[in-house]
Order: structure tokens, then sequence, then C-alpha cells
């Protein structure tokens, strides 16, 4: 048994015509759109991946602060 994936519904749902047409081996008339939205995901992706970048060091920025002040309150609390 052949696995559908998500884009064929997504064809299918579009145009049936289009996803038996793509079963069936015909090349889409529409490469450059399909390969423009092919780069649009690709950015989509690089600017997700630094998102989550980003935030991972803002977490580590706040833990490393939260440190910095326990440090600071345990050496004063200690007569520092």
């Amino acid at each position: 048994m052949r696995t559908i994936r998500v884009s064929e519904i997504g064809t299918y749902l579009y145009c049936a015509r289009a996803w038996g047409y793509a079963r069936q081996g015909e090349p889409s008339a529409n490469q450059a759109l399909m390969q423009a939205g092919t780069e649009y995901h690709r950015q989509h992706g690089r600017r997700v991946a630094r998102v989550v970048l980003l935030r991972l060091v803002g977490w580590g920025l706040i833990l490393f602060a939260l440190l910095a002040l326990a440090a600071w309150w345990a050496w004063q609390v200690s007569g520092g």
C-alpha cells in the first residue's frame, strides 16, 4: 500500500485533475511557481530556525542573570 502525503491531499483538494496528472508522472506546467514556493518554504524554515535559536539564547541569558543575582545575594548575605 502506498503512503499518501499531506501535500497530495492538498493537491487533490485544490484540483483533482492535477493530482491525477501528478500520479501519472506528468510534470506540472507551473514549474516557476513551484520553485518559488519551494524557495519561500526554505526561507521560512531558516527564519523559524533563527527564532528558535534566539529564543534559546534569550532563555540562557535569563538563566545566567538569575544565577548571577543568586550569587550576588549569597555574597551579600554572607557579609561579603
